[in-house]
């Protein structure tokens, strides 16, 4: 392993969390490898008052990341993968994924244990399109509304009592050693995570091979594979932030079972289906659960949503 290493990362708290846990992970392996973050500033985390939806979504987190890539001011890039586009720039790729976390939803209140136990008419925090389609289909009767901003700021906003409760992914409250704020859980079965959600995946150069040899042993096969045929699924939708797509795979011995969602705005229409196959099959896992969404009435809901 070289001497050196430059890890670009995102400014904020829990991206520099996550870049830090590998950074100690690359020098615990390799005594003698000294690892620099290299903290850059995104789009997406200079446009905090607009919802992600209607500035693009995916590629906000990662484009100043890639750009330090190919410019040689950084040699690995670490995303949430949620975040991480399906196309990539031609000269990088996604080369490991860690050990997957929590990949579900929580659920944050000061006065109320569940979705359910809300009142009517209550006021829910979200900017996620996916979880906004999905709340409502639970609870039509609640109030949705934008939350943006880091993670200290959702936090206060939900201790001043501007919104009855907030959703957010339990990963990124767990590896900030913030579980005790998660008052539940949401079961998949009703809010199904984001594509890549609780996935950290490290993107470098294809040239780089030493390095991707030398950081091989942070790769998790298992998560590979479910994020493969999630990924596969959102690729074939083309789908981002701008619509309500979710899908979410668990891999148990050599089958790999997805299920995938895409919902109305209003939650009013939601499909929803789950197949499994190989671990080899997992990207035409992705793309033939995509196939049969749309057949099913999926391609309906997004032509109107796209043409919105």
């Amino acid at each position: 392993m070289r001497k050196h290493i430059k890890i670009g990362t995102r400014a904020s708290l829990l991206a520099v969390t996550q870049s830090s846990w590998v950074k100690e992970q690359i020098e615990q392996r390799y005594p003698g490898t000294t690892v620099e973050l290299v903290k850059i500033t995104t789009t997406g985390d200079k446009i905090l008052d607009v919802p992600l939806a209607k500035v693009g979504g995916k590629g906000l987190f990662v484009k100043e990341l890639e750009d330090a890539l190919l410019e040689g001011r950084a040699d690995l890039a670490v995303h949430s993968m949620k975040d991480v586009p399906t196309e990539l720039p031609a000269a990088l790729h996604l080369g490991v994924a860690t050990e997957r976390e929590n990949p579900q939803d929580a659920f944050l209140s000061n006065r109320y244990a569940d979705v359910i136990a809300l009142p009517q008419g209550a006021k829910v925090g979200t900017s996620s399109l996916r979880r906004k389609s999905q709340i409502a289909r639970l609870r039509p009767d609640l109030v949705i509304e934008d939350l943006r901003g880091n993670l200290d700021t959702r936090l206060r906003k939900l201790d001043e009592g501007r919104f009855d409760a907030i959703i957010l992914a339990a990963a990124g409250l767990n590896r900030l050693g913030m579980a005790d704020r998660i008052t539940s859980l949401l079961d998949p079965a009703q809010m199904l995570p984001a594509i890549g959600q609780g996935a950290l995946g490290l993107e470098l150069r294809r040239s780089d091979h030493e390095l991707l040899a030398g950081i091989s042993f942070l790769n998790h096969p298992a998560t590979v594979t479910a994020v493969t045929a999630e990924r596969a699924f959102l690729l074939r939708l083309e789908g981002g932030c701008q619509v309500p797509i979710g899908a979410y795979a668990t891999v148990k011995g050599d089958t790999v079972t997805l299920t995938g969602l895409i919902a109305s705005l209003d939650g009013r229409e939601i499909i929803r289906e789950q197949e499994s196959a190989t671990s080899a099959g997992a990207a035409r896992l992705g793309t033939r659960l995509a196939e049969k969404l749309l057949d099913r009435g999926g391609r309906a809901i997004l032509n109107e949503l796209y043409g919105a």
